[in-house]
């Protein structure tokens, strides 16, 4: 992982092709955001789909038709300050590049949606260990059998991240992350992952496998900005760009600056 402070330094790294994994803990104190660009055609059913899915899709910036920079979230440039991409054709995955300059074009639209990463530094601060930032890992994250509310062509199952906590952890978490709504908020479900869908806790759809969860730890699960990339898979756009989930683009936007309380 880069041990890296300053979001700018992080981007310049990056858009170098010198890093191309993960992001938890990069410049910790800013905004990571999930990314979604897709035609114009399908620009306005999807700003509707994160309207009516603020939980998993909460939208913290966007971009103008064909225009690759996202000068309210820093000095972007979207074709290259991602560690890694998905493109997707038809719900199917074609390619993982570093940078998607060979596939930009005037017709895309960029949608960036808050991260978790937003909340998991206050979870830090206040002692509750990620285990994922610790083991340089991503976190865990599963399709779920909740269904999003449809908007146009985009529906499909919710998709949720996972962090094994004790019980004063867990308070401590939806105390704190419930100041956050627009990174996700509070949790969507505790507890028995079986009754939001997910068969075998150790193997996520995203992400890396948990280590073992311990008898005094409890599974808490967050609504995911990876929900899109089940939504695309099912509802197959003839085109669209992901990233690779865990590695996000990292943005000037302080983290303190979406607390809802402070």
């Amino acid at each position: 992982m880069l041990n890296i402070t300053d979001p700018a330094e992080a981007r310049k790294i990056i858009r170098a092709d010198k890093y191309d994994k993960q992001t938890a803990g990069i410049a910790g104190k800013y905004v990571q955001g999930n990314l979604c660009i897709l035609p114009s055609k399908y620009a306005l059913d999807f700003a509707a789909f994160c309207q009516k899915n603020p939980k998993p899709c909460p939208l913290i910036g966007f971009g103008i038709k064909g225009d690759p920079y996202l000068k309210d979230l820093g000095d972007i440039d979207i074709r290259t300050d991602v560690p890694r991409y998905k493109i997707w054709q038809n719900g199917k995955v074609v390619d993982e590049p570093t940078n998607i300059k060979k596939y930009w074009n005037d017709d895309l639209v960029t949608f960036v949606l808050g991260c978790s990463m937003s909340f998991e530094l206050p979870l830090m601060e206040a002692g509750i260990e990620m285990q994922h930032i610790k083991n340089n890992t991503t976190v865990p994250m599963y399709k779920t059998n909740i269904d999003c509310e449809p908007a146009g062509p985009f529906k499909g199952k919710l998709v949720v991240s996972m962090r094994p906590l004790n019980a004063e952890d867990t308070i401590k978490a939806i105390q704190i992350s419930s100041r956050f709504p627009a990174v996700h908020g509070a949790p969507v479900h505790l507890g028995d992952p079986a009754q939001i869908g997910i068969k075998d806790i150790m193997k996520p759809e995203y992400g890396d496998a948990p280590r073992v969860i311990k008898n005094n730890e409890i599974p808490v699960f967050w609504a995911c900005g990876v929900t899109p990339q089940s939504v695309v898979e099912n509802c197959k756009p003839d085109f669209c760009i992901t990233h690779k989930p865990g590695a996000m683009l990292i943005t000037d936007k302080l983290n303190s600056s979406l607390a809802a309380i402070n």
